[in-house]
């Protein structure tokens, strides 16, 4: 059984509307692919862990601080996956890579959020799928695939269908060291995944079809970094 790891993003996970239907299509699709993948899922802080810190930041707060706001977030977003699936998951958040994999000898769908200051969920995710063998990690996003630009800023923004782990490198290197980066892929994540040569496929997490195809590593309507 191959083991498939998702960075989850938050604002995917927790729009800014309630959305109960689209956690219960979300937890349904993952319960089906359960049957054939062994699947890791990292949640993302999102809006709510942005507000958190912005906030934080406004009152005088250091990064490491605020970085422990967001993933006090990361870990919430997870509880509520975990609701959404019931008894079929790991029933708390993994607290750190360790606990996720021992929870995976038991388990077929653990969900963890963030660790530690100065690590992304992104990283996170990376350094997961390293320690479990992936097959792929998939980032459910915002978005649907990487670009050369904010496409949410640039109407003309390029979207690749595929690139090389060097070149998602060199588009994700900035932001690095400061809490709530928005980036597609963080460069620490980034770097992981291309030492472990883990193909890494981006797609928008509320595609539901989209998602399903990456986790099953055929192409989608996304971007696929390997």
């Amino acid at each position: 059984m191959e083991s498939i790891v998702i960075s989850l993003g938050g604002s995917v996970l927790v729009p800014n509307k309630k959305d109960a239907e689209y956690l219960k299509s979300l937890s349904s699709l993952l319960l089906n692919l359960s049957e054939t993948y062994k699947i890791f899922i990292v949640t993302g802080g999102g809006r709510i862990s942005r507000y958190y810190i912005s906030s934080g930041r406004m009152l005088g707060a250091d990064e490491r601080y605020l970085d422990e706001l967001g993933i006090e977030v990361t870990r919430l977003n997870a509880r509520l996956l975990i609701t959404a699936l019931g008894s079929n998951a790991y029933p708390k958040p993994a607290f750190d890579i360790n606990e996720a994999k021992e929870a995976g000898n038991k388990y077929k769908i653990v969900i963890m959020g963030g660790t530690v200051p100065g690590h992304t969920t992104d990283a996170v995710s990376a350094m997961l799928a390293e320690n479990v063998g992936a097959a792929r990690l998939i980032n459910a996003t915002s978005v649907d695939g990487v670009y050369d630009s904010d496409p949410k800023k640039n109407p003309k923004a390029k979207k690749f269908k595929k690139m090389s782990h060097e070149n998602l490198i060199a588009i994700s290197s900035r932001s690095e060291g400061i809490a709530g980066p928005t980036v597609i892929f963080d460069p620490k994540g980034a770097k992981i995944i291309a030492n472990a040569k883990i193909p890494l496929y981006v797609c928008n997490g509320r595609n539901l079809n989209a998602l399903k195809n990456a986790i099953m590593g055929k192409e989608c309507d996304g971007t696929i970094v390997g």
